[in-house]
């Protein structure tokens, strides 16, 4: 290793991603850009705390992107997969075709020879499926219509890395020229024809579908039963190696066997037993791939021939751009989810490094042809969270909100009582509650496409985002009294909620919380009425686990009751003292202990038959014990 062993070298990228990530973080940057920056600075370019062993390391380190796409697949059910199923092929399926063809016509006329520009074209057509899932999954986009494209567009282009595998030896220059050349591992197909390279790799693939759907389920059946968890996660790793190894030896991508794998296991009993294991080395291992790919940018390449490879890089996102943005055009898509989309697949992807290095021995391409070209991929793929904070900060308050907000103008200078922030699954229960007892609500959401989708089954949504203060003037916040604050985004709701006490001090705030955390923020920044959206459901749940173990109904729900009234003071307690760690827990202990004698109390002292007379349900289970009536369960005569 460069300047120490194994344990040097550990050391060194763990302590860039401890410094750098979360540096990245503050500053809104995100953590796949962190961990980027943390490769570049330690690589050979910059501190050279790394050297070429760097090479070795990405290897390694792919295994994380290998990881992710089993976890991938295995979120892929059946049923979501049918959902996209237009995205998917159709908006998936002309992003690589158009791009291909694009790209190829452009490697041609700049002199290469056609089956060579063909490949070169197919291998940047596709994007970086690890830095776009972690990025859009950090900025909690995945949900949104933009996000689901480019999942469905990423899906696409890792099926399409099968094709792509078994045809490039079939664009070889020569069937066999420089397969299994010194320094690169034998394989099982090794001296081929083109052909039947071609028959054993399907045959790979079909055999981990059959293996998948008629053997798995049994052995890990065996491997749970000895109720060991440290085995059943040796099982999960062994699965994921074992496919990875196999897909080597077939010559294709380990990452696209362990896809088609968790994909077959999708519908296992034991899909989520699998995630749980594999997702902390997924995680770790990503983050490791990120600050490979850092290191690996070849500075000295690009030193040497800046222009060519500044000219490739802009010729590169700027073509996948303007594919991706006349393509979500095409589909649907709003002016800012479309944005969305084509800024975030604007680059290289993952699978380039392995795709030019197979096109390469297979004498598809050259070395001299490759090496500017992996440059550029890296390049483009650094450049992803960059391309997003540009569409986020610059392009999305410009061309996203203005183009919707100006169409619905006329309507939204009503003023109503209330004006509900965000209209999903949280806010259009409180819209519609409000609705059903005759109270009107001005409706605003930043999600264009739901907006529109929310106007057809005839509900008055409108677009923009509620952190303005001019759309909160234009949306009646002058003459309302209450405005709900429902969500999705933390960060979000906080800006929002500064604004209003700044330009609206007299709206009374009723903040949704996704937990404790987030309602410390809102009480600190003032909001009075606070509401965890889990506290309610899991309330629920305890009253009526209470009642099935045989406690009554009034008791579990007066000690719901207590519990809420008590837990939450207890919040606005700590809400000042959470940053003293110490004082945090003693109070928190000391809540604790107060609430279970102050129940207990309650369960010694309260006299039942003074809340009896409404238990009508326990009443009813009583009689039936007795015989005098039917109990839950039975028909009544």
């Amino acid at each position: 290793m460069h300047g120490g062993g194994f344990f040097y070298q550990a050391f060194v990228y763990l302590a860039a991603a401890v410094i750098a990530v979360p540096v990245a973080k503050r500053l809104g940057l995100g953590s796949v850009l962190g961990y980027l920056l943390a490769g570049i600075a330690i690589g050979p370019f910059a501190l050279g705390l790394i050297g070429e062993e760097g090479k070795d390391v990405m290897q390694f380190a792919e295994f994380g992107v290998v990881m992710m796409l089993f976890l991938i697949g295995l979120e892929l059910e059946p049923s979501r997969v049918w959902r996209l199923r237009g995205p998917i092929l159709g908006l998936g399926g002309l992003q690589v075709t158009v791009t291909t063809a694009l790209l190829t016509g452009s490697a041609m006329l700049v002199g290469l020879e056609w089956r060579s520009a063909l490949a070169v074209g197919m291998i940047l057509s596709l994007s970086s499926t690890a830095i776009v899932l972690q990025t859009l999954n950090e900025k909690g986009l995945m949900g949104t219509a933009g996000g689901q494209s480019s999942f469905s567009v990423l899906l696409f282009q890792d099926l399409a890395v099968i094709p792509m595998l078994a045809l490039l030896p079939l664009l070889a220059m020569e069937s066999t020229a420089h397969i299994g050349d010194a320094g690169h591992a034998a394989t099982w197909v090794d001296g081929l024809p083109a052909i039947l390279r071609t028959a054993v790799v399907i045959g790979a693939v079909a055999a981990i579908v059959v293996g998948g759907r008629f053997l798995l389920s049994p052995a890990f059946r065996l491997v749970a039963g000895t109720r060991l968890r440290e085995l059943f996660t040796a099982a999960a790793l062994l699965l994921v190696i074992g496919i990875a190894l196999l897909m080597a030896q077939v010559g294709l991508s380990p990452a696209l066997g362990t896809f088609v794998a968790g994909v077959v296991l999708a519908n296992s009993e034991y899909r989520h037993e699998l995630e749980s294991d594999v997702e902390p080395f997924k995680g770790l291992l990503l983050g490791l791939f990120f600050i490979a790919v850092g290191a690996s940018i070849d500075f000295a390449l690009i030193a040497a021939r800046p222009v060519m490879i500044a000219g490739l890089v802009a010729g590169l996102v700027v073509v996948k751009l303007v594919v991706l943005f006349l393509l979500g055009r095409v589909f649907g898509l709003g002016w800012d989810q479309n944005l969305l989309l084509a800024f975030g697949l604007a680059q290289g992807g993952e699978f380039a490094f392995v795709l030019f290095s197979f096109a390469t021995q297979n004498s598809v391409l050259t070395t001299g042809t490759t090496a500017p070209l992996i440059a550029v991929v890296a390049v483009t793929m650094a450049l992803t969270p960059l391309l997003l904070l540009v569409n986020e900060r610059v392009l999305q308050p410009r061309f996203g909100t203005t183009e919707r907000q100006a169409r619905p103008a006329d309507e939204i200078d009503e003023a109503n009582p209330v004006i509900i922030a965000g209209f999903g699954r949280f806010g259009s229960i409180v819209g519609r509650l409000l609705s059903a007892n005759g109270v009107r609500a001005t409706v605003l959401d930043i999600d264009s496409d739901q907006v529109d989708v929310l106007r057809r089954l005839g509900l008055r949504v409108f677009y923009g985002d509620a952190s303005r203060h001019d759309l909160l003037h234009a949306a009646g916040a002058q003459q309302a009294k209450l405005l709900v604050l429902a969500l999705d985004d933390p960060e979000r709701t906080l800006d929002l909620v500064r604004t209003v006490r700044r330009h609206f001090p007299h709206l009374t705030i009723l903040a949704r919380a996704h937990g404790r955390r987030d309602a410390y923020d809102l009480i600190d920044a003032g909001v009075d009425h606070v509401y965890r959206e889990t506290l309610d459901t899991s309330l629920r749940i305890g009253v009526d686990a209470l009642r099935i173990i045989g406690v009554r109904a009034y008791r579990a729900v007066r000690s719901a009751r207590t519990f809420l009234r008590h837990d939450e003071a207890a919040v606005r307690d700590l809400a000042g003292m959470r940053h003293d760690r110490r004082s945090y827990i003693n109070v928190a202990k000391q809540r604790i202990r107060d609430l279970e004698e102050l129940l207990l109390s309650d369960l010694r002292d309260r006299d039942d038959s003074v809340d009896a007379g409404w238990d009508t349900e326990s009443l009813r289970e009583d009689l039936g014990r007795d015989g005098s009536a039917p109990g839950r369960g039975e028909t009544r005569r």
